[in-house]
């Protein structure tokens, strides 16, 4: 007999069979801020970003995105922060005023913790010392540097505005101004880039001492100037030859593997990434963004907001674009599409934690990746072998309903 005092109440979403636990605990919550504008659209970009003005609507966004704030605060349920992450667009072409007339703005409404990390989005072509040393006095503690390569002809076909000497002065200038935990964002893969490019890329990045390196993969994607007009990118052989290449000199230098494409040094990966990886919870704000938020009685809700940043900053029309609530069916799908791009996977608690789902749900998916070796079999952990990093798509096809 079960006690009424102590027992979760149920709830049940498109699987009536599978009942679904409210949460005892809640993920831990995180913010992103989406801030849509750079300085040119690159032709490989599939972001929500938008060629910028002279004159960026830099207050009127800042009351946008505090008021859209203010609509998702019944999602915090007491939680604080455990980080922001700015992304865009180039976060960095706001002033550092605005930047801190915001971050006030949001921990007024919700408290931040102690070691909370902030991170920001920027470009070597919009590195200003000045303003880098104030954006580190507003407390913002990491940056994301989009690098993508070092090299001239690397960077004119990818439409990069910056060049690689303005890459490197980049990483210094961070340094320089505080910033002693960084990533920077390097791709490959690139047009007509050979094994040897590739390397040279990773040799200049890991000279220039980063805390994390995000390494990936060019993929051509819908709605780009590089899926109407494809560039000619290297044969299959070739990026398999830069991948097992450009691993193992990363982990020769100290990086270490803990996600699909990121890498870092002991102790440094990125904290709100891994919120996202591990089924967090992040409340979206910004022309574009998207939100995850669990409530106690077991909802989690997905939410995106208004694209164009026009219709974002019109008062007439509503942040949020919409939401969905997800079913008992998706539930397996949408925690480990996030949780197996670990290397290390997550613990096999955590899918109950965070879903109210039964780890026993798992259970005919499980057993059909094992066999078929793409998952460890290993009870106390959910985590794909070497195999099934290699082909994530078929592992997460063996939890599709």
């Amino acid at each position: 007999m079960t006690d009424e005092s102590t027992a979760s109440p149920l709830i049940f979403g498109g699987d009536a069979q599978t009942p679904r636990a409210a949460l005892s605990v809640l993920p831990p919550l995180a913010l992103y801020i989406h801030i849509p504008w750079c300085v040119r659209k690159c032709p490989y970009c599939d972001f929500n970003s938008h060629t910028a003005s002279p004159v960026l609507p830099e207050e009127e966004y800042v009351d946008a995105l505090l008021a859209d704030l203010d609509q998702d605060l019944h999602a915090v349920h007491g939680r604080e922060l455990s980080s922001i992450f700015f992304g865009g667009g180039t976060p960095s072409l706001f002033s550092a005023q605005a930047l801190g007339r915001l971050l006030k703005g949001v921990e007024q409404r919700i408290a931040f913790a102690d070691d909370i990390e902030i991170t920001l989005e920027a470009n070597p072509g919009t590195f200003e010392q000045d303003k880098f040393v104030a954006y580190r006095k507003l407390g913002i503690n990491r940056l994301s540097i989009g690098i993508q390569s070092f090299q001239q002809e690397k960077l004119q076909a990818l439409g990069r505005i910056h060049n690689g000497d303005e890459a490197v002065r980049a990483a210094g200038m961070a340094r320089q101004a505080g910033f002693d935990n960084f990533n920077l964002d390097l791709m490959h893969g690139l047009p007509d880039q050979s094994l040897e490019d590739a390397l040279a890329d990773l040799r200049t990045a890991i000279a220039l001492k980063p805390t994390h390196l995000s390494w990936y993969q060019l993929t051509l994607e819908p709605n780009t100037v590089f899926w109407n007009q494809p560039p000619t990118l290297p044969e299959d052989d070739t990026l398999w030859d830069i991948q097992e290449a450009g691993q193992a000199l990363l982990a020769e230098h100290g990086y270490a593997q803990y996600e699909v494409s990121a890498y870092a040094l002991p102790g440094r990966p990125a904290r709100h990434n891994l919120n996202y990886w591990s089924f967090g919870d992040f409340i979206g704000i910004g022309a574009g963004a998207h939100g995850k938020l669990s409530h106690p009685d077991g909802r989690i809700i997905r939410t995106w907001k208004t694209r164009l940043p026009k219709d974002y900053l019109n008062p007439a029309k509503s942040f949020q674009a919409g939401e969905k609530a997800l079913n008992n069916d998706e539930m397996p799908f949408e925690f480990l599409m996030n949780a197996l791009r670990l290397t290390e996977g997550v613990e096999s608690r955590l899918y109950p934690e965070r879903t109210g789902m039964p780890l026993e749900s798992l259970a005919e998916g499980r057993r059909e990746a094992e066999q078929s070796g793409l998952l460890q079999v290993e009870p106390s952990r959910l985590v794909a072998t070497e195999r099934g990093q290699l082909f994530l798509n078929d592992l997460l096809q063996k939890f599709l309903t």
